[in-house]
């Protein structure tokens, strides 16, 4: 069976602590750990990029494992668990795509374990970025090619790359918080969330590796408005999304969000003017989801997806009725 090779762990006490520790080279944050074990215990990254320190951030004080609601505004810490936003009553009373989000996240083991900073930063799950032992020197490695964009791309993105990369971000809880219009604090700045997500080598945000996330900020939803999450995956259970998406519509205004269709989550603008204002229906909900493919690019084993990104799309906008 394949071990993982040896590790030095540090334990922040205050996150000054851990950032101090993050700036040391081949160094990542360890929060519930579900994605960094496995990257680890397969190699899937090249030698130089291998943790070789893990910076636990779980022993921070104060912690950062909460949920609190504050003058309207929901504040999550980064630490927290996936399962305990499940089971929120305060989150589901005014945000429930968050919720449901969280619930469709994985299996119930994993959200026991899995963070929503962790679930927010995790790295994509292209198959040839993570074929074990680092078999694939992609670009998203510091490589020359993306193997998805000639080879087996049936779950890549439709809506083009960036840097030349065709992985699609991975997230459940990402396009609830932009269809939530959220922001995201770290230990340097607050980002909004839309401009979280990012294409670097290897990750997938826009985080320097320095730089943790603390807390999620989501504004409390303006009179009228709901929101609502789904998501379509090969095992509804436990898998990662072949395409999911959130919405928040109401009180005149529309934000669409979806996921697993691109490097990054992708607002669905196109169908947030075509629903904005309108009473939601069968016949509405089907137009916003056409407009929200307008200009998708199939690579050569992925048209059907863009089918179901539409299908999703008004799904979930009829969620929100």
């Amino acid at each position: 069976m394949k071990t993982v090779k040896k590790f030095t762990r540090v334990n922040a006490r205050t996150v000054e602590e851990a950032v101090s520790a993050l700036r040391a080279a081949n160094t990542w944050a360890l929060g519930g750990g579900t994605d960094l074990v496995g990257t680890m215990r397969f190699e899937i990254l090249p030698d130089a990029m291998y943790p070789q320190m893990l910076v636990n951030l779980k022993t921070i004080t104060p912690s950062l494992d909460y949920i609190k609601e504050e003058k309207g505004m929901l504040r999550i810490g980064a630490l927290t668990r996936l399962e305990d936003i499940v089971k929120s009553r305060v989150v589901k009373s005014k945000w429930l795509a968050l919720s449901e989000a969280a619930h469709k996240t994985a299996s119930p083991h994993i959200r026991e374990m899995g963070t929503i900073g962790g679930n927010i930063c995790q790295l994509n799950r292209c198959w040839y970025f993570r074929l074990h032992d680092c078999r694939f020197l992609c670009v998203r490695k510091g490589g020359k090619t993306c193997f998805a964009m000639t080879g087996e791309n049936r779950y890549h993105s439709i809506f083009g790359g960036v840097s030349a990369c065709m992985a699609v971000n991975p997230s459940d809880t990402a396009p609830a918080l932009v269809a939530l219009n959220a922001r995201i604090v770290t230990s340097k700045k607050t980002n909004n969330a839309e401009e979280f997500w990012a294409v670097k080598i290897p990750r997938s945000t826009v985080l320097d590796n320095d730089e943790i996330v603390t807390e999620i900020q989501i504004p409390g939803p303006a009179s009228g408005v709901k929101s609502a999450f789904v998501k379509f995956a090969l095992r509804s259970s436990i898998d990662f999304p072949i395409v999911n998406c959130a919405a928040a519509i109401g009180a005149g205004t529309a934000r669409i969000c979806l996921n697993a269709v691109f490097n990054k989550p992708y607002r669905a603008t196109k169908a947030e003017e075509a629903i904005a204002g309108k009473a939601i229906d069968v016949a509405s909900a089907q137009a916003a989801g056409v407009a929200a493919v307008t200009g998708a690019r199939a690579l050569t084993m992925n048209k059907w997806k863009i089918q179901v990104a539409a299908g999703m799309v008004k799904k979930a906008i009829l969620g929100c009725a």
